[in-house]
């Protein structure tokens, strides 16, 4: 008995138009192995399911099973970086340059801290039995997410870059360390790996994807939508009460006084680390 082959291209009405047979004489293309059908919208579960499922494999096959994650701006720099940048504006006259220049230099130390802050976690972090080991994680770009990844790699230490592909302000650091640096496409799996291995969070400050990511994560600790003890730093006082009116929120009953415990706020490198090295021996260890 004979199989029937449908012709190359033939497609029933409403059906994606990704080729049934690729070439005439051959026999159909394995549905795992046709890129056209994987790029397809009818292919959009798998390839979700995917970036759900090989990030979770190779966090098992390295042995990281938890993370301190780092939030913040993927606009700042250092201080050197900041100075000549400064410097260069000035050699050139340029007003507007200047004026960038300049308040990059006042959130320069944000970087400068982040960077610190990660490298003493690392440390620490090293000194304890592989198994209960807190890899440093970020979204593996620019600004606080270079900071952090650098200052893990300073120390030696195994660090999570979870990348995203976007059209601008997602160059993937160069710190992270290549077997556990991930290129997301799709935000919400993006948010589940931050969260889903995350035992601490520093928030530095930064704009709507810093907010974002903020804000959802107190909603799930708020909800008990994840039930884990999880400590949260919000490291910059004046910079996020200038942001945020904390209290008017209170005020205005829209959350209650208890939701502000979820957090602590933090202005030191001294302060954060001992706050966080103090919750996580209290939870974890």
């Amino acid at each position: 008995m004979t199989r029937r082959r449908a012709r190359k291209g033939q497609m029933g009405a409403g059906h994606t138009r990704y080729p049934i047979v690729p070439d005439e004489g051959t026999w159909p293309e394995k549905a795992y192995k046709n890129l056209n059908f994987l790029q397809s919208a009818d292919g959009r579960l798998i390839r979700v399911m995917c970036e759900f499922a090989e990030p979770g494999a190779r966090f098992r096959r390295l042995g990281v099973r938890h993370t301190v994650v780092f939030y913040g701006s993927a606009r700042l720099v250092s201080t050197t970086d900041a100075i000549a940048q400064l410097e260069n504006a000035r050699t050139h006259g340029d007003k507007a340059a200047i004026k960038r220049a300049e308040v990059n230099i006042e959130m320069a130390r944000y970087y400068d801290d982040a960077q610190e802050l990660a490298r003493r976690m690392a440390l620490w972090s090293m000194e304890l039995p592989k198994n209960k080991q807190f890899a440093i994680a970020t979204g593996g770009g620019p600004g606080i997410m270079e900071a952090a990844n650098r200052g893990a790699s300073l120390a030696g230490a195994p660090n999570v870059g979870l990348n995203i592909s976007l059209p601008f302000e997602q160059e993937p650091n160069p710190f992270q360390t290549p077997e556990l640096a991930f290129e997301f496409h799709y935000f919400f799996v993006r948010k589940f790996w931050f969260v889903y291995l995350a035992k601490a969070l520093v928030a530095f400050p930064g704009g709507f994807g810093t907010l974002d990511e903020l804000f959802e994560l107190l909603t799930l600790v708020q909800t008990k939508k994840t039930v884990k003890r999880m400590p949260i730093v919000v490291y910059g006082t004046e910079f996020w009460k200038k942001l945020v009116n904390w209290d008017y929120l209170v005020d205005r009953q829209v959350i209650s006084q208890e939701d502000l415990d979820l957090f602590a706020f933090c202005d030191t490198v001294d302060e954060a680390f001992e706050h966080l090295k103090t919750e996580l021996e209290r939870t974890y260890l």
